[in-house]
């Protein structure tokens, strides 16, 4: 059984085919050419033994005087010097005077398309018993005067298409030779070169590999894209047509021409490397892993994975909640505890009338923050929280404010709990970072204004670091120092997501310590009765 040829011996034997057929129609160009040149030259000759017994002054004078014998022997003559195939000698009438063939005596010549009557020469071809003959005719003046008296006739064979092969041949054979050399070793090289650039894959392995890579792009659940240094798609699955909403036929154009809004633009473009970069797209939240990619130490372009989150966000946040509220119950667990110490003691040292006026003042204080909490916010969700908000506050020693201006009607069920999910982390991260000063504070601004919640939360810690109000809401980032239980900086991402992801933002800034503004879109759709259409 023989051997398939690899890849580069059939790139080989598929040039040294070409070469080979290059080199026949050169050959058969070069053949025709020689032959076309050899007929011009015969063409030219035998005008030249026309002219020559034309103008010959024994012939003028010969046929002026009609001594047709003289002319016969000078035609013959010359036809055996010159090894033309006949030449003919005619009077003006036409008639044959003078012929190396005795049939044709007497009779007429056939001039055929020749003007020689005109008292010019002319040159044609002939057939002549199945071969073509060169034919040149030349009249003939007397001697004194432009008389014409007579026309010569020459005609000489073309020789066969071996006569020009031969003729040709050797030149031929040296410019075949050195073709062939030269096509046969750049054959060699591009065959070496295709080989090193093809890894020495065959193509069955190569058609393989795409068909691999074609079914595990489109198979992953994952969205991949690739781009190359003008930000054109070079590849894309399924999954990232659909997570990005781009057309099926996104290759080879660029992200700006297939409508991918600024914020995933500038992840997707961006030089350096993303890990787990949350991006809100189109009421989505995708996570991204860029990788740049280089060939051979040049680089070509750039992955990038996509993973949607927004179902572990929703499951995210109602996980926050839910350990807002545990942290909560145990904060007020814990204070109940203290103030039932309290009461108890002061009973046992039989202080009633203490143990009575602190269960006032317990109770009046508590009273006075819900009143001022529920006169503010209206909504019940968002009010509760900050209440319950209130006993964390007081077990961290942290004083829980809240804005005098703030005024928030009631919203619907998904914008509540998105506000929910702000002011929770907010408060959770500025009670964190109050700072170790005896008066340490947090003041909560709530409001509706020109159609946005607007969620102020200010602290009296040391505030953002500079340069980092942007990088602080990206996942993983903390200014928080020392060990913690659980992932740092989960919280203000989450914010940011959420923000984004409804359409707004979230922004830091530090004058007199943090401030967190965060604004979420609302409409007349979205807010139960509290926003008046403009």
């Amino acid at each position: 059984m023989s051997r398939r040829l690899s890849l580069a011996g059939q790139l080989l034997a598929l040039q040294v085919v070409i070469i080979c057929v290059v080199l026949v129609g050169v050959a058969a160009v070069t053949v025709a050419q020689s032959t076309e040149r050899a007929e011009e030259e015969e063409g030219r000759r035998a005008l030249a033994v026309a002219e020559t017994l034309a103008n010959a002054r024994a012939t003028r004078e010969a046929l002026a005087e009609d001594e047709v014998e003289y002319v016969r022997v000078a035609a013959e003559n010359l036809r055996s010097a010159s090894f033309s195939e006949s030449v003919v000698v005619a009077r003006p009438d036409r008639t044959v005077v003078a012929t190396a063939d005795p049939a044709q005596m007497g009779e007429r010549l056939d001039l055929g398309n020749s003007d020689v009557l005109t008292g010019r020469s002319w040159v044609g071809d002939v057939e002549s018993h199945g071969r073509r003959a060169a034919i040149a005719m030349a009249p003939v003046y007397a001697p004194r005067g432009n008389a014409l008296v007579g026309l010569v006739a020459v005609r000489r064979s073309f020789p066969g298409v071996l006569d020009g092969l031969a003729a040709a041949l050797p030149n031929l054979l040296t410019y075949l030779g050195l073709a062939s050399a030269i096509g046969i070793g750049g054959s060699l090289l591009v065959a070496r070169r295709v080989k090193r650039q093809t890894l020495g894959l065959e193509p069955p392995e190569i058609a393989g590999l795409v068909e691999h890579r074609d079914a595990m792009l489109h198979g992953i659940r994952e969205g991949v894209v690739g781009l190359d240094l003008r930000g054109r798609v070079t590849l894309v699955n399924d999954e990232a047509i659909r997570l990005l909403r781009i057309p099926g036929d996104a290759l080879g154009r660029t992200l700006a021409d297939l409508g991918v809004g600024d914020e995933l633009l500038d992840a997707l473009l961006s030089a350096e490397v993303e890990r787990d970069r949350p991006v809100a797209s189109a009421g989505r939240v995708l996570v991204l892993n860029r990788l740049p990619i280089s060939s051979r130490g040049r680089r070509i372009g750039s992955v990038t994975t996509l993973r949607d989150r927004t179902e572990l966000l929703e499951l995210r946040r109602e996980l926050d909640l839910t350990r807002h509220v545990t942290d909560t119950l145990r904060a007020q667990a814990h204070e109940f505890d203290n103030r039932l110490h309290t009461i108890a003691g002061l009973i046992e040292l039989g202080e009633g009338e203490e143990a009575v006026r602190f269960v006032h003042r317990v109770s009046s204080s508590r009273s006075e923050f819900s009143g001022t909490v529920t006169g503010a916010v209206r909504d019940p969700a968002i009010a509760a929280l900050l209440i319950a908000k209130a006993s964390q506050a007081a077990e961290l020693g942290v004083d829980l404010r809240i804005a005098p201006d703030s005024a928030l009607p009631v919203l619907s069920d998904g914008l509540s709990a998105d506000v929910a999910t702000v002011v929770g982390n907010l408060v959770d991260n500025a009670m964190d970072a109050a700072g170790t000063a005896p008066e340490r504070w947090v003041e909560v601004g709530l409001g509706l204004v020109d159609g946005e919640v607007d969620v102020v939360v200010r602290d009296s810690g040391p505030g953002v670091p500079p340069g980092m109000e942007r990088e602080i809401f990206r996942r993983g980032v903390s200014t928080k120092d020392g060990p913690g239980s659980g992932e740092r900086g989960i919280g203000l991402s989450l914010v940011h997501l959420v923000c984004t992801r409804r359409g707004g933002d979230v922004t830091a800034t530090s004058v007199g310590g943090s401030t967190f503004t965060a604004r979420l879109p609302a409409d007349s759709r979205t807010v139960d009765g509290a926003l008046v259409d403009a």
